[in-house]
C-alpha cells in the first residue's frame, strides 16, 4: 500500500478546511450545495489538501451552527489518493475550521 495512505488511515490526524478560501460559509455550501469539499491533513510534509465526494448519508450537521460558527461537523465523503480508493472521515470544529480525520482504504468489489 501507498506509504502517505498507510500513515493517515492509521489514528487520527490534525485537520483543517482545505481549499482556495476556507470559511464556514464556503464550507456549508460545499457540504450541501456541491457535494466536495477540501479536508487538508496538516501532518504531512507541506500537508496533504483532498478533494472530498461528501457522503451526505454519513455526514452529520446535527451538532453544527453555521450562522454562528459554533459546533462540529462529522463529514465523510470518498477519493482516491495515489492511485487507492479511500473514504476521509473527519470531524471539523466550525470555530476554528479544525480537527482530526483520518482515511480508511475502501476495498474493491471482487467480481
Amino acid at each position: 500500500m501507498n506509504e502517505l495512505v498507510e500513515r493517515l488511515s492509521t489514528g487520527d490526524h490534525p485537520v483543517v478546511v482545505g481549499g482556495p478560501t476556507p470559511s464556514v460559509k464556503e464550507f456549508k455550501k460545499r457540504i450541501e450545495e456541491i457535494g466536495y469539499v477540501f479536508i487538508k491533513f496538516t501532518g504531512t510534509r507541506g500537508g496533504t489538501d483532498l478533494g472530498v465526494r461528501v457522503d451526505i448519508s454519513a455526514t452529520n450537521l446535527q451538532k453544527a451552527n453555521f450562522e454562528q460558527a459554533t459546533g462540529e461537523v462529522h463529514v465523510e465523503g470518498t477519493l482516491t489518493l495515489n492511485y487507492v480508493p479511500v473514504r476521509c472521515v473527519a470531524d471539523i470544529d466550525l470555530a476554528t475550521l479544525q480537527g482530526k480525520g483520518h482515511l480508511v482504504v475502501v476495498e474493491a468489489a471482487k467480481s
